[in-house]
């Protein structure tokens, strides 16, 4: 595959995956979604790779979620709401090497979701973390919420969800969002760090310990799917399209005039 919207790189037994629309804020189209499913796969099959490292190019975004500028009623692309995004999480849980998020900038909406689904995330000082969907007349009805609360406990989880509030690195190290936050300038020496302690680990005791992992949230997966079709149906009413016009339009959204 020739690659349009990430960067894909292999070096030291350490596969790099990197989104790369930093004018978009890292955010997702269909054809990224594409892209990231097809890198994980490789990386998976690669036998030289022991860990994988899912980031954002430049400084300001790790990841914002689906590129909200394209969504109107869907994304475009294949799967149920047009975006395979539901694929990109399923290949980071499948991947049999340890995926780390390196979290630079903001990592909101979609991206949180990568972050909580990535089996370790290390953030620069200055990472900003939180949700956006129902901001925006959206939201990820499967391991975005479930395994959310599963990783910062349910009452935090429902927090991040209702409120839409943004969380320092600091804020998120504490709820168990991720293991580690460091001086921008030292992220990429610390993300090497813990890769080189993985790689020389065993990489079948290490893809055992993954799976009986995931074995405990795997039901997660099944109801996301289910609630996909929920989820296409609400992109579809003019609620959730008051999210998206708002956001374009820079200005705060009525959803209650919607509701009827």
């Amino acid at each position: 595959m020739e690659y349009r919207d990430i960067l894909y790189t292999k070096a030291d037994g350490i596969a790099t995956i990197t989104i790369n629309r930093p004018k978009a804020f890292n955010a997702f189209t269909a054809n990224t979604c594409e892209e990231l499913i097809h890198a994980f796969k490789d990386a998976d099959y690669d036998k030289a790779i022991g860990v994988v490292v899912l980031t954002g190019a430049g400084e300001k975004a790790f990841c914002t979620g689906g590129d909200q500028g394209t969504q109107d009623g869907g994304y475009g692309g294949r799967g149920t709401i047009g975006l395979p995004i539901e694929e990109v999480q399923s290949a980071i849980r499948d991947c049999n090497k340890p995926v780390i998020a390196r979290v630079n900038g903001y990592a909101i909406g979609g991206g949180n979701v990568l972050v909580t689904i990535c089996d370790l995330a290390i953030a620069s000082d200055n990472a900003q973390l939180g949700q956006a969907g129902p901001r925006v007349g959206s939201v990820d009805p499967g391991f975005g919420t479930a395994l959310l609360a599963r990783v910062v406990g349910e009452k935090k989880a429902r927090e991040i969800w209702y409120l839409c509030r943004r969380y320092t690195a600091q804020q998120a190290l504490e709820m168990g969002l991720v293991n580690a936050v460091v001086p921008q300038d030292q992220l990429d020496a610390e993300v090497k760090k813990w890769c080189d302690e993985i790689v020389e680990k065993s990489p079948t005791a290490i893809a055992l310990a993954k799976k009986s992992f995931n074995v405990d949230t795997e039901m997660i997966r099944g109801m996301g799917g289910l609630a996909m079709h929920a989820l296409k149906l609400y992109y579809e009413t003019p609620e959730s399209a008051e999210g998206g016009n708002a956001f374009r339009e820079k200005r705060k959204p009525e959803f209650r005039k919607y509701v009827k």
